[in-house]
């Protein structure tokens, strides 16, 4: 099928083929191609092919290109790993230019797998014209963000603490610390130390941390101005901690005496001496300051502050003029600021602070805490936070836009506009988007390199750079672009250059860019784009609502005042067959390959789109849930084909595929049936619940092969004179549904749809095709309604059948249904007796005789507006003192519920031979008593059972007659001559003959019937 669709062009036909229809514009998130797909990649891949193959079916022009991130950390950490360097030293020395290159030629290394995987979903993508972010045009629009967001005021440079990979020696974005598994157990060393206030009242205040590391750079302590310190006073010497946290400290404070407590304000002000002398001159420092973040749920309700190393830390000592000093290096390690730990990366240094703390007389108690703690989403390195300089969108100045452009968006689910979406944005703060590394696209900001004649320009093209350096870039990449330089025009003297800023930027940007970047907007394109802005829908999972949804959104917003996209699909995350998040470690997921080639793509497509997670719940993928997608989706619809084709070709019979005029009832139900799921379904892919199409399509497939085809299997034999008609109207109407039901269901089962199609019709492709329109069949809401019923009686019977240990083909005499629908069944009264095997059903609106029906009270609902009354009413509604209203409330006792607070139900009075029907449709009674002569005739079908089997077994074709020959006890051959006319008619048998002795040898086979009963039998074909 792949190989067919690629000689003919079919994908690319499909969407020429709608050229001057209106456009459906489908943003393809780009992935990295450093790696091979897995289950998340081929999880969004079956949605991002599922929605644009309906959307071309609806007339719809869908440009599908593939697009490739190429920048950034990823791409680096993996460079890094297959060349042996790291770090900005060993990088710088081994050689931009050549890491770069490196970089460019491994960043695509497994392009031809991600082609075969993606062909191998049956996804429909442009390969061929795919966009790069690391091509020229992508870069130039990217530049061209840069410069309109620093025109309009919303990019600048600050000095600020970030969470920072001293693995990759980057600063990272707050969104960026937030991916999976960014948060992760980790065992840290907690001191409480001793800090000592100076002045006429000298004290200890306990200060608890979990960065023994940060303690050298100590330049300030918080309190909260509100928090009650307890004082207590050992060996003369006084010290403070907070008054909650006493008990805490119960083996610490051992042999201390409690005298007195101080407010948190009055320590505010107060100065104390430095653990360390590293800093002891800095101006304003070492102070006691207050600070809404303390609290006494942990630690001493005393913090100690490093500006340099913490982000309240910075914005509270910054409020009291206290300076930021971070005396790591760009791998964390100490710099002979603090001589003492001098080289030592801060983790490691934790144990050396302890000692010399210890060694001060200022360690108080050393422990360990567990804590969850944000590592770097590339290397895994336990992030530092850290005061460096970056560069920041100011996402915070246009947060009430970003709030407005989303209540603008259709989520799927919806609740995750104003959840993990909305708060997201709520709480938003700039975004770092500066990375000071190598590969990537670079921040177009050129500075004087004199601060007495600062300057900074903003470039956002090619021209631009070409006018002011006199010479156009072909490639924007580091080392080149740092290369070009000028004077700078604010120096009278000459002496100053403008040279650019080495950072590059977070390829966050670059994937947020990607609306306009892909068509070089606005150098090219502009009408297209400006036309085709926001785009229709984007998928990925629920995770990027704080990384690709968030970078499209504030860009768009920033830019051009409106969201990136109209429609996002957010779906729940994949875990392993362990439960646990899939690891390529742990190998605790099945091989996609593997799964491919044992069920096939559309298995594993309806398995994912048919499951939770497309409505945002997590799931597990393991193999038994694809088989279990077979059993429910692809098989039943196969099924459906094989028993046209096999009665179809049997009977050299052509049917007429636009045939919606039979006569017969379950012909106009099936019809009916398929043109309300029709309708259903286009809901649903409109609304984009995918999860529902395939949940609806399942619920006509089990109402087409467990209902329809069974209940007309003897139609399609076309035995018995006069039938001729009514089995045209059999196969007519079954071609009919196959034809419409394939189209629906090409998007969601793309190969199987094709092969059915292309044998049912002989056309091209059913991806060329229309999808079904309303008026094709006509709905009839009334029969489906009756029909369904019917089959949900025949439900109950069968399960009293089985109750009762009743075989399905052993008939019963009377089947009764009582309820105030049952007389709707009249019309369906014999195919309900011929489903279940009874002799007559009885139709009756009394159910009183069978069953009482019984009113329970939703406490949960009720009780919040009833009140002390709850109880009283349950009482009413077990003694039956009860009758519900004209409007659908209730009065229970003296009061009255209100529809939803209360549920109804029938209580069958013998629930060995009565089921209820569901929303009080009445209940089903069935009569178990047996008769000889219903033995006898559950006998004769027996028979006919094993005879069919035989033929099976013998591989006749269905239209083969045969000549039957039977041997059996007199029970048997009692129900033979009982029943000769039916049973030659069932198993197509020209003659029929009972013999008492079978001759051995000669084909007889002998069989146990289900009933105990012996019989030999003989099946010749005639011919």
């Amino acid at each position: 099928m792949l190989s067919s669709w690629e000689a003919n062009s079919t994908f690319e036909r499909s969407v020429e083929n709608r050229r001057g229809g209106e456009e459906f514009v489908f943003y393809d998130g780009p992935p990295f191609a450093n790696g091979l797909p897995h289950y998340g990649h081929l999880l969004t891949g079956f949605v991002k092919d599922a929605v644009p193959r309906y959307q071309t079916m609806r007339g719809r022009v869908v440009e599908r290109r593939f697009g490739w991130d190429c920048h950034g950390l990823p791409a680096e950490v993996e460079a890094e790993k297959q060349l042996g360097v790291s770090g900005h030293v060993a990088i710088s020395s081994y050689g931009i230019a050549a890491f770069n290159d490196y970089c460019r030629t491994s960043v695509l290394r497994y392009t031809e797998e991600w082609r075969r995987y993606v062909t191998r979903q049956a996804r429909w993508v442009d390969f061929d014209n795919d966009y790069k972010t690391m091509d020229l045009p992508y870069m130039e629009s990217v530049m061209w963000a840069l410069a309109q967001l620093y025109n309009k005021g919303l990019l600048y440079e600050d000095y600020r603490v970030l969470p920072y990979c001293w693995e990759c020696e980057t600063p990272l974005s707050n969104s960026e610390t937030r991916q999976d598994d960014a948060y992760r157990d980790r065992q840290d060393p907690a001191v409480t130390v001793a800090f000592h206030l100076r002045g006429d009242d000298p004290m200890d205040l306990w200060v608890w941390t979990t960065t023994p590391w940060t303690l050298p750079s100590n330049l300030a302590l918080a309190v909260g101005s509100d928090i009650a310190y307890a004082v207590f006073e050992r060996d003369g010497r006084r010290f403070a901690l907070g008054e909650e946290r006493v008990e805490a400290y119960e083996k610490s404070l051992a042999g201390a005496t409690r005298v007195g407590t101080v407010r948190g304000a009055d320590l505010v002000g107060r100065s104390y001496e430095p653990l360390f002398g590293f800093f002891s001159d800095t101006p304003g420092a070492f102070v006691v300051l207050a600070a809404p973040f303390v609290n006494t749920e942990d630690g001493t309700g005393i913090v100690h502050m490093a500006p340099g190393f913490g982000e309240d830390d910075q914005t509270v000592c910054a409020q009291a003029g206290i300076p930021v000093v971070c005396p790591v290096d760009e791998r964390t390690r100490f710099t002979s600021e603090v001589p003492d730990f001098e080289g030592l990366q801060v983790f490691e240094a934790n144990q050396p602070v302890i000692r010399a703390l210890r060694d001060k007389g200022a360690l108080v108690r050393s422990d360990s805490y567990v804590h969850s703690y944000p590592h770097c989403w590339r290397s895994d390195t336990p992030l530092v936070y850290r005061a460096v300089s970056s560069w920041f969108v100011k996402v915070t100045a246009i947060k009430e836009q970003l709030l407005a452009a989303n209540a603008e968006i259709g989520w799927v689910p919806e609740h995750v506009r104003d959840g993990s979406f909305g708060r997201w944005l709520e709480n938003a703060r700039d975004w770092s988007i500066s990375r000071n590394r190598f590969w990537g696209s670079p921040i177009p900001v050129w500075k004087s390199d004199n601060p007495d004649y600062p300057r900074v320009d903003v470039y956002g093209s090619l021209d631009e750079l070409e006018a002011d350096f006199g010479v156009r870039p072909a490639d924007l990449h580091r080392p080149a672009i740092d290369e070009l330089t000028r004077p700078n025009p604010d120096d009278p003297t000459g002496r100053s250059t403008m040279r650019r800023i080495p950072d590059v930027l977070d390829c966050w940007f670059e994937s947020g860019s990607m609306p306009f970047a892909q068509v070089h907007y606005p150098f090219e394109n502009k009408e297209w784009f400006e036309t085709h802005f926001p785009g229709d829908f984007i998928v990925e999972y629920i995770g990027q609502t704080r990384g690709w949804f968030y970078t499209l959104h504030v860009l768009a917003v920033a830019l051009f005042g409106r969201p990136a996209f109209s429609n996002c699909l957010a779906h729940g995350i994949l875990l392993g067959e362990d439960g646990a998040k899939m690891s390529k470690r742990l190998r605790n997921y099945p091989d996609p390959q593997a799964m491919f080639d044992l069920y096939g793509a559309d298995a594993m497509r309806w398995f994912l789109l048919g499951s939770p997670i497309m409505r945002g719940g997590d799931m597990i993928v393991d193999e038994s849930g694809i088989k279990a997608a077979v059993r429910s989706g692809v098989l039943p619809y196969w099924n459906a084909w094989y028993f046209f084709s096999l009665y179809a070709n049997a009977d050299r019979r052509r049917a007429n595929q636009r045939r919606v005029d039979s006569p017969n009832l379950l012909d106009r139900y099936v019809l009916a049936k398929l043109a309300g799921t029709v309708n259903a379904v286009t809901e649903a892919m409109d609304c984009y619940d995918l999860s529902g199409a395939t949940a609806l399509i399942e619920s006509f497939l089990d109402s087409l092969d467990n209902w329809y085809i069974r209940r007309s299997r003897d139609r399609f034999w076309g035995t018995g004179e006069g039938r001729e008609a009514d089995t045209q109207d059999a196969f007519d109407t079954l071609a009919t549904v196959l034809e419409v039901l394939s189209r629906l269901v090409a998007p969601l089962m793309p190969m199987v749809s094709e092969v059915v199609w292309q044998g049912l019709t002989g056309g091209d492709s059913v991806h060329l095709a229309d999808w079904p329109q309303a008026g094709e069949l006509q709905e009839d809401p009334a029969l489906v309604a009756r029909m369904d019923l019917a089959r949900e009686v025949c439900g109950a019977a069968h399960s009293l059948r089985k109750a009762n240990k009743l075989r399905a083909r052993l008939p019963l005499a009377q089947l009764t249904v009582a309820g105030p629908h049952a007389g709707e069944l009249a019309e369906l009264a014999d195919l309900i007796a011929d489903e279940v095997n009874v002799r007559s059903v009885i139709l009756t609106d009394d159910p009183t005789p069978f069953a009482n029906p019984q009113l329970s009270v939703v406490f949960k609902v009720a009780a919040p507006r009833l009140g002390a009354a709850i109880q009283a009413v349950a009482n009413a509604a077990k003694r039956g003192d009860w009758e519900i209203l004209v409007d659908g409330a209730a009065r229970v006792g003296s009061e009255i519920l209100r529809p939803g607070e209360f549920d109804m139900k029938v209580s069958p009075l013998d629930a060995s031979n009565t089921r209820p029907l569901a929303d009080m449709a009445g209940v089903v009674v069935l009569d178990l008593e047996l008769t000889a002569e219903l033995e006898v005739e559950g006998r004769a079908r027996d028979l006919v059972r094993e005879v069919q089997q035989l033929r099976r077994d013998a591989g006749l074709e269905v239209s083969d007659r045969i000549n039957l020959s039977v041997s059996g006890d007199k029970m048997l051959s009692v129900a033979v001559e009982a029943h000769r006319e039916w049973i030659s008619e069932q198993v197509l048998a020209a003659s029929l003959r009972q013999v008492d002795v079978t001759d051995d040898g000669s084909g007889w086979t002998t069989v146990t019937l289900a009933d105990g009963t012996g019989a030999s039998i003989l099946v010749e074909r005639v011919g």
